[in-house]
C-alpha cells in the first residue's frame, strides 16, 4: 500500500494501453476484449489494488491539461489570449475545438476503463484474492464512472449512458439519454461506490490517503443532490460525512497549525481535507504528471517560476484581482499580485520570489498561485521531461462539502440563521481570516464558493445552476480583457436549443460525424 502510486505494474500498463486507445478516438472505440489476458494478472491482492491506479491520473490528463482550465476562463475566473484555450472567453468555442475534443475523450476513457472493471473484474481473480479487495476496486470504478458522468452531464447535457462498452462494439450509433436519467445513473453509481468502498479516517500518514473512500463517494453524492435541488438528501448525506470526522479543514479548529496555503504544497498531497484528488505521478511517459506549474507559472523578463522555457499560459481575470477583501488570507495563496512575496518559492533566481510588475501571464497583471509551486526543489518534488510535476489536483475537498451543507440547509430559502448551516459556512470563512456571519443568503454562499474554490473548476458549473438571465448578467459585467483594456462579452443562447438553465457546450464535431444521434432528441434510459 505504501507504494500505491509508484505506477505501473504489468496490469496497469495493459489497462493504460486500453485507456489511451480509447482517448485516441470516439468513446465507443476499444481494443478487443481478449487483447489482454486478465486472468494472468489478478492473482494477488496487490494486483487487484493496482488495477485502478490509472484512473487516478492518466485517464484524466487530456481533460485536466487544458480543457479543465478552459471552463475557468469561460467562467471569468481566468484570462488567456492563447487561441488553444481562449474560445470560451469570447464564447466562440465550438465542436471543432481540439481541446474540447480532448476533454470529451478523456471522460469517455474513464467510463470505458470503469466499465471494464465493473463488468469483468470479479470473474477474473484468483482464489487468493480477498473479497473486500475486489469490492473496493469495483467501488473505485463506480466512483470514477459517476465522476466522469457528472462532468459529462454538466458540460454537454444529454449524453449516452453506457454501462458496458462491449454492447456497442458493432453499433456506434448510440442515442443520448435525458439529463434526469443521467443524474439517476450518477446517484446509483455513487451509492454503489459507497456500498463497496472502505471506510477510513484521513490520518497524518498522507501516503495512505490517496484512494477514495466511502466518505468520498458520499461527499460527491451530496454535491450531485445539491445540483438536483434535492436539498434534504444533500443535507442528510453531507451531515453523515461531517459527523464521520473523516475529513478536516487544514487551518480549521481541528488542525490549527496548518493553513489554506498548506493545501497546495507538494508535501501535503492527500492531506486531511482532500476528498478526491488527481494523483499526478511522473513516470517517464507524457500525460502522467501535473502541468499546472507551467500553465500558471510566471515567466517574465527577469525571473521565472516555471521549469519550462515558457509559462503563464493562463492568468487571473481582472475580476479576480478585485474579488478578495484585503484581509482574506486566500487571496495571497490564490493569485500573485505585483509586489507579493513568497519566501519559500524557488525561481530562476534562487529561493524567494517577489512578483514583478511586468507583462507576465498573458498581460493579466499578475499570476495564478494555486498549483504554481515553483521551480524544482526539495519542497516541490520532481519534474518530468515536459516540466510537469507531482502535486495533486483537487476535484473535491472538505471545505466545499461544508458549503454544500450550508446551502442544503438554506434549501432555496431567502436566508437562514440555522446553527448547523452557520457552523459549516463560518468554518470556511474563519479559516480565511474573515469574521463569522449570523445569517446567510444564497448570494453569500455563491460568493464564498467562488472565493474558496477559485481555479478549482467549479465556478462555470455554479453559473450554470443559477437562473440563466442572472448568470448572463454576471458574465456580461465581467472585464474579460487584460490589464490594458476592458473587454466585455455576452453569451447568447437560444431557449429552444436546451433547457432554460444550462451552460452546455457543443459536442465534438468528429464524434457527431461518427454518431449523428448525438444531435437527436434524448431517449429515456431503461434501468435494470
Amino acid at each position: 500500500m505504501k507504494n500505491l502510486f509508484n505506477i505501473y505494474k504489468l496490469l496497469s500498463v495493459a489497462i493504460l494501453f486500453l485507456v489511451f486507445v480509447s482517448c485516441s478516438d470516439d468513446f465507443t472505440d476499444r481494443p478487443p476484449e481478449d487483447s489482454i489476458s486478465l486472468d494472468a494478472y489478478y492473482n494477488t491482492n496487490d494486483q487487484v489494488v493496482s488495477a485502478t491506479n490509472g484512473m487516478y491520473s492518466r485517464t484524466w490528463f487530456q481533460l485536466c491539461n487544458k480543457f479543465f482550465w478552459v471552463l475557468e476562463i469561460g467562467s471569468g475566473n481566468m484570462y488567456s489570449g492563447s487561441p488553444d484555450v481562449a474560445g470560451l472567453r469570447t464564447f466562440s468555442l465550438n465542436g471543432s475545438d481540439p481541446e474540447l475534443a480532448n476533454g470529451w475523450a478523456s471522460l469517455w476513457a474513464n467510463v470505458a476503463q470503469a466499465n471494464a472493471l465493473i463488468n469483468f473484474l470479479e470473474s477474473r481473480v484468483g482464489p487468493d484474492v480477498d473479497q473486500d479487495v475486489i469490492d473496493n476496486a469495483i467501488g473505485e470504478a463506480y466512483f470514477m464512472r459517476a465522476t466522469a458522468y457528472f462532468y459529462l452531464v454538466r458540460m454537454w447535457g444529454p449524453v449516452p449512458i453506457i454501462e458496458n462498452n462491449l454492447d456497442y462494439s458493432n453499433d456506434p450509433y448510440i442515442n443520448t439519454n435525458p439529463v434526469s436519467d443521467i443524474y439517476t445513473f450518477i446517484v446509483n453509481d455513487y451509492k454503489d461506490a459507497a456500498g463497496k468502498l472502505k471506510s477510513k479516517v484521513r490520518s497524518t500518514n498522507y501516503g495512505e490517503n490517496g484512494r477514495v473512500s466511502k466518505g468520498s463517494a458520499k461527499a460527491m453524492l451530496a454535491k450531485v443532490y445539491l445540483y438536483q435541488k434535492d436539498y434534504q438528501n444533500a443535507k442528510t448525506i453531507a451531515e453523515e460525512v461531517i459527523n464521520s470526522h473523516e475529513f478536516k479543514l487544514l487551518g480549521g479548529s481541528e488542525l490549527p497549525s496548518m493553513s489554506f496555503g498548506d493545501l497546495f504544497l507538494y508535501k501535503n498531497n492527500n492531506n486531511e481535507e482532500s476528498i478526491f484528488a488527481i494523483q499526478w505521478k511522473g513516470d517517464g511517459n507524457y500525460g502522467s504528471a501535473n502541468n499546472s506549474n507551467t500553465q500558471f507559472g510566471i515567466s517574465s523578463n527577469t525571473v521565472s517560476t516555471s521549469n519550462a522555457s515558457y509559462g503563464g499560459v493562463m492568468g487571473p481575470s481582472q475580476d479576480i484581482f478585485t474579488l478578495y477583501d484585503a484581509v482574506d488570507l486566500r487571496k495571497h495563496e490564490t493569485i500573485m499580485v505585483p509586489g507579493d512575496t513568497y519566501p519559500n518559492m524557488n525561481t530562476s533566481n534562487g529561493v524567494g520570489f517577489t512578483v514583478p510588475d511586468e507583462d507576465n501571464a498573458q498581460a493579466s497583471g499578475g499570476g495564478i498561485k494555486k498549483y504554481c509551486i515553483g521551480r524544482v526543489s526539495e519542497a516541490t518534488g520532481p519534474a518530468d521531461a515536459w516540466a510537469m510535476m507531482d502535486n495533486n489536483q483537487y476535484i473535491m475537498r472538505y471545505a466545499e462539502l461544508l458549503l454544500i451543507h450550508a446551502e442544503a440547509v438554506l434549501a432555496g430559502g431567502a436566508s437562514t440563521s440555522d446553527a448547523a448551516a452557520l457552523s459549516s459556512f463560518n468554518a470556511v470563512r474563519n479559516r480565511a481570516g474573515l469574521p463569522s456571519k449570523t445569517s446567510i443568503t444564497f448570494d453569500d454562499i455563491f460568493k464564498e464558493r467562488r472565493l474558496e474554490l477559485c481555479f478549482e473548476g467549479d465556478y462555470w458549473f455554479d453559473l450554470g445552476r443559477i437562473d440563466k438571465s442572472d448568470a448572463i448578467d454576471i458574465i456580461s459585467a465581467q472585464n474579460r480583457g487584460d490589464k490594458y483594456g476592458v473587454q466585455n462579452y455576452t453569451p447568447t443562447y437560444s431557449a429552444t436549443d436546451h433547457a432554460a438553465n444550462d451552460f452546455y457546450i457543443d459536442y465534438p464535431d468528429n464524434d457527431v460525424a461518427k454518431n449523428p444521434k448525438l444531435l437527436e432528441d434524448p431517449v429515456p434510459y431503461t434501468f435494470n
